[in-house]
């Protein structure tokens, strides 16, 4: 897994309670308020699938 975690931009609106992602061939996610209690990591078909559902695909 990458280490390069980010938020989406849409986190960045006021209340604080985001998720975080590290992209690469199995996908991190974590919640920002609590990175010291570790991630989950799903494959990538399981990453496409969530965001594909999000987005109404």
């Amino acid at each position: 897994m990458s280490e390069k975690w980010h938020k989406s931009s849409y986190s960045d609106g006021g209340g604080g309670d985001c998720v975080e992602v590290a992209e690469g061939p199995v996908t991190g996610v974590r919640d920002t308020r609590n990175r010291e209690l570790g991630h989950l990591d799903v494959s990538v078909s399981e990453w496409t699938a969530l965001l594909n559902a999000v987005r109404g695909r």
